[in-house]
Order: structure tokens, then sequence, then C-alpha cells
């Protein structure tokens, strides 16, 4: 089934501010909370529809990429929709509701215990070709991140009993109220680094190089964004962050890119438009030949079939597109001047489309 449109999850409009789509977000959170609907399936795909909704709109760049190309410029870096894991949920947007989270929002429930923690994200950019683009391509990359240290052990931390939450409870006329918060000590992990070599940090973690393998499928495009999971920093007692890789498309030297099109402007003479030739293009692929006839016009377009840009969401590829346009030359010698001067009030020279001649709009029409 096809994703709903996120600013429908939530009900808001295109033109909602930050604050809206938080407080949205909180209601509907609220409403299908899994507390508040145990053992019931479509409460609990409603809440991660909604988080999935919020996690992308209040990211201002996400948010840019899918106003202007809806799911698809958002080229994986999002949740992904059904694979979203509860605990995500709860350690990345809990603090939407104060220091408590949503377990302890509603008493402490939710699966208790300590939430999951995630170490940072990483993001880098990288360049492609236009072919790598066309076909994917696997690529190498060097990453700079931080890992637990060998060697390094870690204790229960005493203030927070290894919880990682802080909780407090108060008694009010509705009955008794538990507030939680994230432990100062351990920041949230519940542990504490007991031994660690030197070169570790504070925190038991060094900085790693690593050399990581990675396929991007063909038909990505520039600002889409892919995730990696677990290839981030990692963080003690909890798990890895994502490696997030963003595409720039290098310019190509003789193509250019159209959607899953892509196009080319051929130059020929005067003479191979009158009589005919066999020319030379370039494509993604390498060099073709293809034929010129006799009387082509300028401006007409050519269409080399699935010579064009794989589709991302598919399996069909795009065509390209070449722009015929006829060279007049301007700098004849005086006997070409002459040869032409001769032709000059020849029928066959004089400009006489036909109805067969489209115009313009009506090639561009054909086209696209």
């Amino acid at each position: 089934m096809a994703k709903r449109d996120y600013y429908e999850v939530l009900g808001l409009s295109k033109s909602a501010s930050a604050d809206e789509i938080k407080k949205a977000y909180r209601k509907l959170a609220i409403q299908y909370h899994p507390d508040k609907n145990p053992n019931n399936p479509e409460a609990e795909d409603k809440f991660k529809e909604a988080a999935e909704a919020y996690e992308v709109l209040s990211n201002p760049e996400k948010k840019q990429r899918y106003d202007q190309f809806g799911h698809q410029g958002l080229g994986g870096g999002g949740y992904g929709g059904g694979g979203m894991n509860m605990e995500d949920i709860f350690s990345q947007f809990g603090d939407i509701f104060g220091g408590g989270g949503f377990g302890s929002f509603f008493g402490g429930g939710g699966g208790g215990g300590r939430r999951t923690k995630k170490g940072t994200n990483l993001r880098l950019k990288l360049k492609l070709t236009l072919s790598e683009i066309a076909n994917g391509v696997e690529k190498k990359i060097k990453v700079k991140r931080h890992v637990v240290a060998d060697g390094v052990s870690f204790k229960s931390c005493a203030t927070c009993q290894g919880s990682g939450q802080i909780k407090k409870v108060v008694n009010t006329m509705l009955g008794q109220m538990v507030s939680a918060s994230t432990c100062a000590v351990c920041g949230g992990s519940g542990q504490i680094v007991d031994k660690k070599p030197a070169e570790a940090d504070s925190r038991g973690l060094v900085v790693k190089e690593e050399i990581i393998p990675i396929n991007i499928p063909g038909g990505v495009a520039e600002g889409m964004q892919l995730s990696m999971s677990g290839k981030g920093n990692e963080i003690p007692g909890g798990i890895a962050g994502d490696l997030l890789i963003v595409i720039e498309e290098l310019e190509d030297d003789t193509l250019q890119r159209d959607g899953n099109n892509v196009i080319f402007d051929l130059y020929i003479s005067f003479i191979d438009a009158a009589l005919g030739a066999s020319v030379e293009v370039p494509t993604i692929e390498g060099k073709v030949k293809i034929k010129i006839d006799p009387g082509t016009q300028s401006g007409k377009m050519l269409r080399l079939k699935g010579k064009g840009i794989k589709d991302i969401n598919g399996y069909t590829r795009g065509d390209q597109l070449i722009m015929v346009n006829v060279w007049t030359p301007t700098n004849l010698s005086r006997e070409e001047k002459n040869v032409l001067e001769n032709l000059r009030f020849s029928e066959n020279f004089k400009p006489d489309p036909g109805k067969g001649d489209k115009t313009f709009f009506d090639k561009m029409k054909d086209f696209f």
C-alpha cells in the first residue's frame, strides 16, 4: 500500500510551523500510544506512521526535500515505514513530552526499563558521475567514527542503579504521578567506565578509521540521502548511530540529465542535413553511430530508447534525446560564397514547411 502524505497523517497543511508539527504529533502519539491501546495492531501502526511523519517534517533538510520531491526525494533517508522499531521511536522522540518520555507520561508503561540509547549519526557527501548514477555503482568510502575501545570495561551506574533514568513520584489529587529524567551521570546508558586504555576518552571511546563499501542504486539524484544503519558513532551501553550519505551529481561534459532522460546537443553541417549522414554521438555507455536522414531540419529530436538513466523505483530506463542543430558557417571563402550564390534562387533552397513539419511546441509535447 502506498505511503500516505505526511501532512495528511498529522492533519496539517504544508504551511504548518515547526511548533504546529510538534503539537500535532504529540496529540497523535498520546492518542495511539501502546499503553493506552494494548494489543491493538491498528493503533500501533498509526503510532508508527505519526512518528515517521514527524521524523521527516521536524527535520528542515528532509522537510525541504519531501516538499519538493515527495517520498521519492527521501531516498531511503527516513525510517522506511513498516520497519520502524518502537524502541527507536521512544528513544528519539520521547523528549518532546518533557523529561518523562512516553513511558513515564502514562505511568511507566510501554515495556518498562530504560530505553536504548543511540549514538550520533555521521553525514558525508558522495560525488557521482552521470554514468555511476545511471547504472548504480559500488563505492568504498573512508569514515572516521567513535567506537568503544578494545579493553574498556563498564560498571552499572550507581546514581540510577543501571536504569539510565532518575524517577520521581509525586502525590496529587488524581493519585501518584511518575516523572523520569535522563541520568546526568551516565547520560542515560545506565553504565559508566570502570577501566579503559590510555588512548580512550572519558566515555571509553576511540576514533577509528574504516573503509566501508556501499552499493549505490541506479537513478539516485542530487540531494538524495542514503542511510547505513549502525555505521555512525557508537555509544556505551547503546546502539551505534547511522551513516547518512548525501548524493552530489558531478556535471557531465557532454550529456545533460533531465529526470531519467539524458539530452545531447548534436551539431551537424548544412551539407549533412541536406544529403544525410552517419554520425557518432556519445551516450552513457559509450559512443554509438546514428543515421541522419536527408532533409533533416534543425531542431529535430531523435530518441535512443533505453539509453537513459535507470529508474530508482523500478526496472525501466529513461531515453537519450538528441537535439539536432544545423550549424551555419560564418567564415566562407570566396569560392564557397559563389557556389551558394548560384543556389540562392533554386526552388529547392526556398523554405517550404509542410504540414508534416511540426512546430517546436509540438515536438516538445511529443517527447515530454
